[in-house]
């Protein structure tokens, strides 16, 4: 076989490959691109789970602060003095109005510490005899077309 042939054949080969090229990088291109879609998706869901993962941890130490002080206050507990049902409407994020006994005192700190976390936050305490249960509550909502409201309760 002569150089020319050669040289014809390789040269044929190579023209075949050129747009087999051009479709290889576009279809690793498009693979690629779904990829990073779904890895921006569940970055966004990961974004979301934490953000109610951390108003869960937020109502948890609240509700435990409150029991902190009903602990110190452990006569006006069981008198009754820190029973409050779910304020309605939910309290604004301000200052609390203080001034009254350490009880009241204790729950509008309580409340506004509520308000002022969690995204329309509110709080009750009941009491049965000498047991406590706390519950707050939240909107876990990032759409505000379709509100979801979050309880946490926890008895003491």
């Amino acid at each position: 076989m002569n150089a020319h042939a050669m040289q014809r054949r390789a040269g044929a080969g190579r023209s075949r490959e050129r747009g087999l090229t051009l479709v290889e990088v576009l279809v690793a291109l498009l693979i690629l691109s779904i990829g990073l879609l779904g890895l921006a998706g569940l970055q966004t869901l990961s974004l979301n789970f934490n953000t109610s993962a951390y108003y869960r941890t937020q109502a948890t130490a609240l509700a435990y602060g409150l029991a902190d002080r009903m602990r110190a206050n452990r006569t006006a507990a069981l008198a009754g003095e820190y029973d409050a049902p779910l304020a309605n409407p939910a309290p604004d994020c301000g200052a609390p109005d203080l001034g009254g006994t350490v009880p009241e005192n204790d729950l509008a700190t309580w409340r506004m510490e509520l308000a002022c976390r969690l995204p329309f936050g509110n709080g009750s305490v009941q009491r049965n005899g000498t047991d406590f249960t706390f519950t707050v509550q939240w909107d876990d909502d990032r759409d505000a077309a379709n509100p979801v409201q979050f309880q946490f309760t926890t008895a003491l």
